[in-house]
């Protein structure tokens, strides 16, 4: 077991939280180098949707950690992005939450920012999580009560106090094309009052990259459970807060999300409340 996970696992006040973060950890890790060893080849690439793409990476990293969660917990229900072909209900029992790929354009455009997301849920919500950034060879891991580590040591969010001085970042949501007044109008508002905004074009990364303190804050609307579920867990035990555009508490099963340091939090809601969309 690679030890950049041990001090996360040896501090879970549940032992099945430790054995589901090494589970995670081991996951992550196979298929992140599948993902790197298909990188610089041609790939094989299909539409999901308009600008919605999947590729080989995609489809051979997902049925890996399948196989390989499958086996170290049988019984537990896995929902990917691929299987489950962009549909995303909510769990009757805890569940595995996959993104095997999150960040497929840039992969397939040879830009080297994507990363491996495998979250734990129970009740809905996140208690482990880890994220793998492969062509950094970064891993991050959390779970409730044992803190949030990147590459085996703890992480915490930014203390940067105002939004002013914060460096955010955001996504955009594939139905850009048709909802792109929303989209900018929710940039603008925080370009407008931020040191920067940043859009690399993965969630999960961007949420882990709060949770370190690289960012100060985060916001997208059209999320997906498996873009977002360990990244939540990652950024509560870091000590940031997530919420709707309304600061209401976030799900992964909710679409709308605002990630900060906590500091910041109240200035994106204000800024962003009026796009709130009810019920998702």
């Amino acid at each position: 077991m690679d030890n950049r996970v041990e001090e996360c696992a040896e501090r879970c006040h549940r032992g099945d939280l430790g054995e589901l973060v090494r589970s995670a950890a081991a996951a992550a890790l196979a298929a992140g180098r599948i993902i790197r060893g298909l990188y610089e080849k041609p790939h094989l690439i299909r539409h999901k949707g308009e600008i919605d793409l999947v590729t080989e990476a995609d489809v051979a990293a997902e049925q890996l950690i399948f196989a390989i969660l499958g086996q170290r917990h049988p019984g537990v229900a896995i929902i990917g992005e691929e299987a489950s072909q962009g549909r995303a209900g909510r769990p009757a029992g805890p569940a595995w939450v996959v993104d095997p790929l999150d960040g497929t354009t840039n992969f397939a455009h040879g830009f080297p920012w994507f990363a491996v997301s495998i979250g734990y849920v129970e009740n809905c919500l996140p208690v482990a999580g880890v994220i793998y950034h492969p062509m950094l060879d970064e891993l991050f891991c959390a779970a409730s009560g044992a803190g949030a580590w990147l590459n085996g040591r703890p992480i915490q969010v930014s203390r940067t106090a105002d939004l002013a001085s914060s460096l955010t970042a955001t996504g955009f949501p594939y139905s850009i094309r048709t909802e792109s007044a929303e989209v900018m109008a929710g940039f603008e508002a925080v370009v407008t009052r931020c040191q920067g905004v940043r859009r690399a074009g993965a969630a999960a990364l961007d949420l882990a990259y709060v949770a370190c303190g690289r960012l100060d804050g985060f916001w997208e609307i059209g999320l997906k459970p498996w873009d977002t579920a360990a990244g939540q867990i990652l950024l509560t035990e870091a000590g940031g807060r997530l919420s709707d555009y309304c600061g209401n508490r976030f799900s992964p099963f909710f679409p709308e999300l605002i990630a900060s340091n906590t500091l910041i939090h109240q200035e994106l809601v204000a800024l962003l409340s009026p796009l709130h969309r009810q019920g998702g």
